[in-house]
């Protein structure tokens, strides 16, 4: 079993990134202009807040504002927001709820960090901003002795869905949860024959996430307003790769 009180390194890197949850009003709107150049302005998505230039909804107002920063500019350059049971309950339920029944998916008596939104500024794409990002994530869930980290990690919906179908098949053979813990879409992908390299195609945030240990929970979830399909994640705490988290850390 890997080392379940293994903690990512927390000193200086030369990135000169740095990662904390913030409660600033001014970080939390850069946060939200983040958002809002990533999912509206580059992937099209329709958001609450566009008419301000920002992405906002309900859960922004309870949740915790995960940021990266980039300490010489002051730029908020990666993001997600994290709901804990306590805060979910506040919420009237996780994120995910609204897009999968996660009836399998939520043990009772067990403790779930839900992370959204999570998004990574086009300059810093390279690495060492997510790494920062679960390197946070990692030391919290350890910290707070949390059970699992869950969310939704998008796949984009190109041409029809041949490209979605392709990156499921090849997630169905090796990297899905048991059975017994699934998570069913409310509104189902339209599944569609492929013959491509559904290997060769997986989202770069999904590539990452799928090597610091997650599964995904089934089929996704067609996402009109973002134009994705959404994949259901899931992590248990003892299968965190601290490894591969503090490489891209020191990369």
């Amino acid at each position: 079993m890997p080392q379940s009180n293994a903690q990512i390194c927390a000193e200086p890197v030369p990135s000169g990134l740095t990662a904390r949850i913030t409660t600033d009003a001014r970080e939390i709107r850069q946060a939200q202009e983040l958002r809002y150049r990533v999912f509206a302005e580059g992937m099209g998505a329709s958001v609450q807040g566009a008419a301000h230039g920002i992405d906002k909804d309900r859960f922004d107002d309870l949740c915790m504002h995960l940021i990266v920063k980039d300490n010489e500019t002051d730029a908020v350059v990666a993001y997600s927001r994290i709901l804990t049971n306590d805060l979910a309950a506040r919420a009237g339920g996780f994120y995910s709820a609204t897009e999968f029944d996660l009836s399998q998916v939520l043990q009772p008596g067990r403790s779930y960090m839900e992370i959204g939104r999570t998004c990574v500024d086009p300059d810093f794409r390279s690495g060492a901003a997510i790494g920062h990002l679960w390197g946070f994530l990692a030391n919290y869930l350890e910290e707070h002795r949390i059970d699992f980290l869950m969310g939704c990690c998008s796949i984009p919906v190109n041409d029809g869905y041949e490209e979605v179908s392709a990156i499921m098949a090849y997630l169905r053979n090796k990297h899905m949860t048991s059975e017994s813990m699934r998570a069913v879409p409310r509104i189902p992908v339209p599944q569609t024959d492929s013959t491509l390299d559904g290997g060769k195609l997986i989202p770069s945030l999904l590539k990452a996430y799928l090597r610091i240990g997650v599964r995904v929970c089934g089929e996704p979830f067609l996402d009109s307003d973002f134009g994705v399909a959404d994949a259901m994640i899931l992590l248990r705490r003892e299968d965190m790769n601290y490894r591969f988290l503090n490489r891209i850390l020191r990369g």
